[in-house]
């Protein structure tokens, strides 16, 4: 009754939870919702029995008018993961290739195989950058699609201006561009590119943001996409209907209304990203999160995990979260005598 390639297929693999434990795994930030946005979601709360906007219009016009596009030029998904796969299903098929850098969001290789396509990975510089030379070489008449991470999960990188337009020069215009900027809000690089302004110049790039990190809304499911607006109209074509709640417009809305102090919170977060980064000597990154690689960082993990301080492992190398002052102290103090030992 189940296609059988799905017996070899990865789950999605979320952080682990442990209710005394100090929660670094999965990029959450530890804060409750902008007051505005909790006010906001518990008003539409009380309409629950009714079906959301299926078209999310007033958050596409929010999202407009905030973005300078038309709200044709935007959709909205259960997330930004949601809207990879709506991606992966307008473009592939089986036969079809989609090409991304690895280790990237672990999501890409498992949308890709749900459709029955060929994941490709081109691994990671020693820096853990994205090796987008690769990526181009790596295209073939059967390539549909390439994800961009940018800044890149779990490493934190982010990639120049100048390598992604040598990069877009030899992607063919028939083949999108998923420019994934999930972490954007944290994102401090002066050189990179910003998916607002690459839809302009490359039709066949398409954004992907999201509410579930800075915006604090994880629990609710809301991420948009936004280009060329047939990319966009197959996107809603492909989507589950009534797949973002009332709750969740209503937050996101409310939420974008209070950029002052969401900007404090991202500061917060930047600021001791690069003191718990530095702090164990660790590449900075970009995102809300920080990356060890190395023999010593899987020690690190599981000496943390002893002292109820839960990070995210990978096979080549260990993710943690950053989130507040109050945390990354709790977490450093963790460290303290592992990072003694060593």
């Amino acid at each position: 009754m189940i296609r059988p390639e799905l017996a070899d297929m990865p789950a999605y693999v979320p952080g682990k939870r442990q209710l005394e434990a100090l929660k670094l795994s999965s990029n959450e930030v530890c804060t409750a919702p902008l007051a505005v946005a909790a006010a906001a979601m518990a008003e539409a709360a009380a309409g629950a029995n009714r079906y959301p906007d299926m078209g999310a219009v007033d958050l596409r016009e929010a999202l407009a008018d905030q973005l300078d596009l038309s709200p044709d030029q935007i959709a909205v998904g259960s997330g930004s993961s949601a809207l990879c796969q709506q991606l992966v299903q307008i473009a592939a098929q089986p036969g079809d290739e989609v090409i991304f850098p690895w280790r990237s969001f672990e999501g890409y290789p498992i949308f890709v195989q749900v459709v029955g396509a060929t994941p490709v990975p081109i691994p990671l510089t020693e820096a853990g950058g994205h090796d987008l030379k690769a990526v181009a070489a790596a295209i073939t008449d059967r390539t549909r699609l390439i994800f961009v991470c940018n800044p890149n999960n779990p490493t934190g990188t982010t990639i120049t201006q100048a390598e992604f337009d040598e990069f877009m020069a030899k992607v063919p215009s028939d083949i999108i561009v998923a420019l994934d900027e999930a972490y954007f809000e944290y994102n401090h690089a002066e050189d990179t590119p910003v998916a607002t302004e690459e839809i302009v110049k490359h039709p066949n790039v398409v954004g992907l943001r999201t509410f579930s990190k800075a915006y604090g809304l994880a629990g609710v499911r809301v991420g948009y996409g936004f280009g060329a607006p047939e990319i966009i109209s197959a996107l809603n074509k492909v989507a589950i209907p009534f797949a973002v709640s009332s709750v969740a417009q209503a937050g996101a809305i409310a939420s974008l209304s209070a950029a002052d102090e969401l900007l404090e919170r991202t500061e917060e977060t930047v600021e001791q990203r690069d003191r718990v980064a530095d702090a164990l000597g660790a590449r900075r990154s970009q995102a809300n999160f920080i990356w060890l690689d190395g023999p010593r960082a899987h020690d690190l993990a599981a000496h943390l995990a002893d002292n109820n301080v839960l990070v995210r492992a990978f096979p080549e190398g260990v993710r943690i979260s950053v989130t507040t002052e109050e945390e990354a102290d709790r977490l450093l103090a963790a460290c303290g005598p592992y990072l003694k030992e060593s």
